[in-house]
């Protein structure tokens, strides 16, 4: 999916503050949430997401989405990550 489209999608579903964000190689979160869903766009690298007790991999061209108050691990590439990410406030869906 191109950037443009991903964009044009996550402001027609509700979707605000969009931005581009990179993680560092071997960076790793414990478990934490947000108050907003997200949704986002892998341009390069990869990422490793883990919830509800699964691991799920995402790599350049992938798409994950994240509901808000939904308790997650980040564990990010040795190449690290970039990617396009929209935020949507908590009950705006």
């Amino acid at each position: 999916m191109d950037t443009t489209g991903f964009e044009a999608a996550l402001v027609k579903e509700g979707y605000r503050d969009i931005e581009t964000k990179g993680l560092p190689g071997g960076y790793q979160a414990g478990d934490h949430s947000h108050a907003y869903d997200a949704r986002a766009l892998v341009l390069a690298g990869e990422i490793t997401l883990t919830w509800n007790g699964a691991a799920r991999f995402f790599a350049t061209g992938d798409v994950f989405t994240m509901d808000d108050g939904c308790s997650h691990a980040e564990a990010v590439g040795p190449e690290g990550v970039h990617y396009l990410v929209g935020r949507r406030a908590r009950g705006s869906r």
